[in-house]
């Protein structure tokens, strides 16, 4: 399975008393495809999956199965805390229509080298799909290291690993060691361009939520080999991604989404609300996105 061109790791938007926003999820999405992304990622972090029911996460799965056209790319968040969590989740997404998951380390439990790649293994024993690996220090703790993905390189059903530990090191080190095995997933966005040009094809996108058009944007243009305005673009996206990086990620997504004329709602508690400053600093980030030509 080839992965290219952006890929939003979708928002779940809420209405005013916290449900699910079926309604404005159409909407969101329709704007999406217009502007040019590939696929969809439901049910990732950037969705709040770990704020959602099982029921909840099977709704989404559906409703964007259902929305997506053939040829579109669909990939299917199935997290859980413990490996038995994470193959019923796999095996319900299946039942609905995806043949592709995306995968972290189980949160929370910080586990060894050996017992994520006892993890990972378990789960491909027990459902037919492609796995797009996952490595997000930052937030989980664990990093995938050579050791896990050494042994889990070769099974053919590991398709790829969605870089997001904002090293660029590691994704040289990735597209060189595993080139012709898995495909490096662009998923530092603020480094997005320098994984381009390292052989990612992909990019599973959170900020593609609220920027759209401007992400899908330089991807085309690096594809089509300028690389001089592919810089200048990046360049007015830095700004606005370096904001995300920096905190309350899935908040600042959402209140873009609101900016671009697309409101998704609030998230769920934990997760609070953006002050009034933190809005205006990326509010005026977001100015030549909205403008994008």
């Amino acid at each position: 399975m080839k992965l290219s061109g952006v890929m939003p790791a979708l928002v779940t938007p809420f209405d005013a008393k916290g449900e699910i926003d079926f309604k404005a999820f159409e909407k969101h999405l329709t704007n999406m495809r217009a502007a040019g992304v590939t696929g969809w990622v439901p049910c990732g972090s950037t969705g709040e999956y770990s704020a959602m029911s099982d029921a909840e996460r099977d709704q989404v799965l559906k409703f964007v199965k259902d929305f997506a056209k053939p040829g579109e790319i669909l990939i299917a968040g199935t997290n859980a805390p413990h490996t038995k969590g994470v193959i019923a989740n796999t095996r319900r997404a299946k039942e609905i229509g995806y043949n592709t998951v995306l995968l972290a380390t189980p949160f929370y439990t910080k586990p060894t080298q050996q017992e994520l790649i006892r993890h990972f293994t378990a789960v491909l024993d027990a459902v037919d799909v492609n796995i797009v690996l996952y490595s997000y220090p930052a937030k989980d703790g664990i990093e995938l290291e050579w050791e896990l993905l050494d042994a889990l390189a070769d099974h053919p059903r590991v398709i790829g690993i969605k870089e997001s530990s904002g090293s660029l090191q590691r994704a040289v080190g990735i597209a060189t060691r595993y080139k012709g095995k898995l495909q490096l997933v662009s998923g530092s966005d603020d480094i997005a361009l320098d994984f381009m040009f390292w052989g990612a094809d992909s990019w599973i996108c959170g900020p593609a939520n609220c920027m759209a058009k401007a992400v899908c944007d330089l991807d085309r243009t690096y594809r089509s080999g300028n690389l001089a305005k592919a810089r200048e673009q990046m360049a007015t996206l830095y700004t606005a991604m370096n904001i995300l990086e920096s905190g309350k990620f899935v908040q600042k997504v959402k209140y873009g989404c609101e900016l671009q004329g697309t409101p998704v709602g609030e998230t769920r508690m934990p997760l609070g609300a953006l002050t009034a400053e933190e809005k205006a600093a990326f509010r005026a980030a977001m100015e030549p996105i909205i403008n994008w030509k």
